[in-house]
């Protein structure tokens, strides 16, 4: 069974662009939550015992369903959503590689191996294995509702947990499709089960003394509820929580390419993104030129929901009041708006807006939009350019263009967040390999990679006496044999380091 048990309550996920009614679905309380999670504990012993290498067949037959079903997943996301179906096709896509990449390596990571013991402890044979934590709560998002929740997922199937993930209440069609396609491949027991509602819902699954570990992807001010409930059962948390991401636009760079870029970045999913661009900061000898080409994109951008619409309506109905009023505080402030302006929302969509001259204290600058706007700042050289986009209290992504290698890599490496792309938008999250979270308030712990692995379980140390030798942790230890410890130690770590 892939759904916790029915409820008498129900609520409707509903398509945001028509108000129209996607399904209606249960409202699992407290005591649903908890019999889920005790058949996912019955669950994690039978899917820990079969082993690596029936996990990784399983997981990549998954991977085939879920390729099979790409189109019906799409559609569904788009429909719950709003996003356009190619949006959605291609998470779907980067979901697929992500589970991939989650089977195919996690025998490579989490695998016993054997660690040199040193020369105090040459008798010991050393090893390091990863184990299974259990059973892994994940409480997911609805502007990417099958890559994100994915990056925890898979990593934790793979590490050889089971998961009872609870999917945005914007969103949970798509939740249960994922569990009914891992049913038909794993039918044996329910290593991914699936429990509906609203925040009630998810705060039973996080403040559950039976879950082994929460992984939560969602607003700051949630994130610290969720934390909170796991603080009464010291259930530890990996949070992927929102961002302020800035993009920079080094003197050299191919500004067609930067404006694309940015462009995307910030409108693409209406704006929705956490990892999407909501500041960017151009060098003096090159911002009118960029300004121009980012306008003039910008301009014919489109929002709805046919075919032909650039991005969709704004999924969660209270964000559009945030949009707005960071619009109007930068207007008010002395901000200019090129394109468009606080008339560009129209709910349930929002037009293109492009602010400049916008104070690096407005809201629209220091707080999450999350949505399809955008501010665009003049600044002297590179060292102003990093340094505003680290005056911020979150640290998720960044993106720089720069025609200069060099350059490039000195100001991503002083960039305050978990992942920076250079001349490309959020390479990062496409490449299973490396790891992706942030810093502040965006959040802490990584998902994705092996740290994503090893992050849904936990590491082993055994160690194995091969033969005696002198035993120092004994009562029956002589001065001699003290002496030569002694000695061996000053040879070893006792002699002076010269430059």
């Amino acid at each position: 069974m892939s759904v916790a048990t029915e409820s008498t309550e129900t609520f409707a996920s509903l398509n945001p662009a028509t108000g129209e009614v996607v399904g209606e679905h249960p409202v699992h309380d407290a005591a649903a939550v908890a019999q889920a999670l005790g058949r996912a504990r019955e669950a994690a012993g039978w899917w820990r015992a079969l082993g690596w290498k029936e996990r990784r067949l399983r997981l990549l037959n998954v991977k085939g369903a879920l390729t099979r079903n790409l189109n019906r997943m799409a559609e569904l996301i788009h429909q719950e959503t709003g996003k356009p179906v190619q949006d959605a096709q291609l998470e779907t896509i980067m979901a697929i590689s992500h589970l991939d990449w989650a089977a195919r390596n996690a025998r490579k990571v989490l695998g016993p191996r054997t660690v040199y013991p040193g020369l105090m402890a040459i008798n010991q044979r050393c090893e390091l294995e990863y184990q299974p934590l259990g059973v892994v709560g994940v409480i997911g998002p609805w502007n990417y509702p099958i890559f994100t929740p994915m990056g925890s997922i898979a990593y934790a199937l793979a590490a050889g947990n089971a998961v009872v993930f609870k999917p945005s209440e914007f969103t949970p069609g798509v939740g249960l499709l994922l569990a009914e396609l891992v049913e038909g491949v794993v039918p044996e027991h329910p290593v991914l089960q699936v429990v509906t509602g609203l925040g009630p819902t998810g705060a039973a699954l996080a403040s559950s003394p039976d879950v082994d570990k929460i992984a939560f992807t969602g607003s700051g001010r949630t994130a610290k509820r969720v934390m909170a409930a796991c603080a009464e059962n010291l259930t530890p948390i990996v949070a992927e929580c929102g961002g302020k991401d800035a993009c920079i636009v080094d003197s050299d760079a191919d500004l067609d390419a930067a404006a694309d870029a940015a462009l995307w970045g910030a409108m693409s999913n209406a704006g929705q993104t956490c990892i999407g661009v909501e500041r960017i900061y151009v060098l003096d000898d090159v911002y009118d030129r960029f300004l121009g080409k980012i306008t003039e994109r910008a301009k014919e951008l489109r929002p709805g929901f046919d075919r032909e619409a650039a991005y969709g309506p704004i999924t969660m109905p209270g964000q559009l009041d945030i949009i707005e009023r960071h619009i109007k505080d930068a207007l008010d402030r002395g901000g200019k708006a090129v394109v468009g302006g606080a008339e560009s929302v129209r709910k349930p969509y929002v037009e293109p807006v492009v602010l400049t001259d916008v104070p690096d204290d407005s809201s629209a600058v220091c707080e999450e939009t999350f949505g399809p706007t955008i501010t665009v700042h003049r600044v002297k050289d590179l060292d102003e350019a990093v340094e505003k986009a680290n005056r911020t209290s979150y640290g998720l992504a960044g993106t720089i263009f720069s025609g200069s290698r060099a350059r490039a890599m000195d100001a991503a490496r002083r960039m305050r967040s978990g992942m920076t792309s250079i001349n490309a938008f959020a390479a990062f999250a496409q490449v299973a390999a490396l790891p992706f979270g942030g810093v502040g308030e965006s959040g802490f712990g990584r998902i994705h990679g092996a740290d994503g692995l090893r992050e849904f379980a936990r590491p082993k140390a055994i160690t194995r006496q091969r033969f005696a030798t002198m035993n120092l942790t004994s009562f029956g230890r002589t001065e001699k044999e003290m002496a030569r410890v002694l000695g061996l130690i000053n040879m070893i770590h006792g002699r002076r380091y010269k430059r």
